[in-house]
């Protein structure tokens, strides 16, 4: 069996790339993959074992899930059920141990949300997060006020195709801790785009502001990939939005603004 991590890490950066595509046909997905395999040293040829390598590696981590959202439903029941008999004789003792046990199945079920909630790359949070937390009902409109900024790297098409993608994913670990120096929501939108939220106390001109002072960092520093290096610098734009808003619209809006910005910072930034 090919190894299940690697396979892991193919298979989402094929789902990352096609995200950005507007039209995916079956051939289109298997090219794509079939690149970024060659780029992890994976032989794709025998194409029956690794489709049944992704298939148990996927089912494992699904049946993972299920198992223990189950026993975390069954230990709940039991709680509940423990804590009812509990008040009604007025015991103490097993409502304390009812309390101990609730607080060890939050642990599980925060732990449980993590791995739903989390891209597994770099650990931000993912679209998923961001539209069972942030829309509403309807799935489309936003449910908070705050500003919304997007941003994109600049030449990473250049870092992948110089470097490799195992370079590439390591800078996009490096640029998502980057943006979490913000201490605001950092959202892994798709390929090299993120979203940060920001709460409603937060101007856009203070969003600015943040993005700015974290981009100067980025910057400055110097990226390693064997014997030489590079550096890597990102393009943003944001936009405030309201309850009710239409999220679409917020990004496209904020969008737009990266794209005036990428033109102005690849003017003083050039390349890698």
């Amino acid at each position: 069996m090919q190894n299940n991590e690697t396979l892991k890490i193919i298979s989402n950066e094929t789902k990352n790339s096609v995200d950005q595509l507007s039209v995916v046909t079956p051939s289109i997905y298997a090219s794509i993959f079939s690149k970024f395999a060659t780029e992890h040293k994976v032989d794709i040829n025998n194409e029956q074992q690794v489709a049944k390598d992704l298939m148990i590696l996927e089912c494992s981590n699904l049946t993972d899930m299920q198992t223990q959202a189950s026993k975390s439903a069954i230990q709940l029941s039991k709680n509940a059920n423990k804590a009812i008999n509990a008040i009604k004789d007025k015991d103490e003792k097993i409502l304390n141990e009812v309390l101990k046990e609730a607080q060890e199945l939050r642990q599980e079920v925060e732990k449980l949300k993590e791995s739903i909630y989390r891209d597994e790359l770099t650990h931000a949070y993912n679209r998923k997060w961001l539209h069972d937390n942030l829309l509403d009902e309807d799935g489309s409109s936003l449910k908070e006020t705050g500003t919304l900024a997007i941003m994109d790297l600049n030449y990473f098409k250049i870092i992948n195709d110089t470097h490799g993608h195992i370079i590439g994913d390591k800078v996009l670990i490096f640029i998502a801790n980057q943006l979490k120096k913000s201490r605001y929501t950092v959202i892994r939108f798709g390929g090299d785009e993120f979203i940060i939220i920001y709460p409603k106390n937060i101007s856009d001109s203070k969003a600015i502001s943040n993005l700015n002072s974290i981009r100067e960092e980025v910057i400055s520093k110097k990226l390693k990939s064997s014997n030489s290096s590079f550096h890597v610098s990102f393009s943003f734009g944001v936009s405030e939005f309201k309850i009710g808003d239409d999220l679409e619209e917020i990004i496209a809006k904020a969008d737009k603004e990266m794209y005036e910005d990428k033109k102005q910072i690849k003017k003083r930034v050039t390349g890698i």
